[in-house]
């Protein structure tokens, strides 16, 4: 093992020890499953919003819906 993977891996522990103090250890289990499916939701969430609001901002970048925003000359 390399000098920064010991690094790392030590400062991994530490913030665990600090989680298990302030949260407890099966809190943090609960957690750790459901991280993944609040990510995913929030995505969803989020390209919701996008699409139902016209957020010209994001949609200026997209080629196909480009054309939508284009000025009359």
């Amino acid at each position: 093992m390399g000098v920064a993977s010991k690094n790392y891996n030590r400062e991994v522990t530490m913030v665990q020890k600090i989680l298990n103090k302030l949260v407890g250890t099966k809190y943090i289990t609960i957690l750790r499953t459901w991280v993944p499916n609040m990510a995913a939701w929030g995505t969803v969430g989020g390209v919701a919003l996008v699409h139902f609001t016209d957020w010209r901002l994001v949609l200026d970048y997209v080629p196909y819906i480009k054309g939508k925003f284009s000025k009359d000359e």
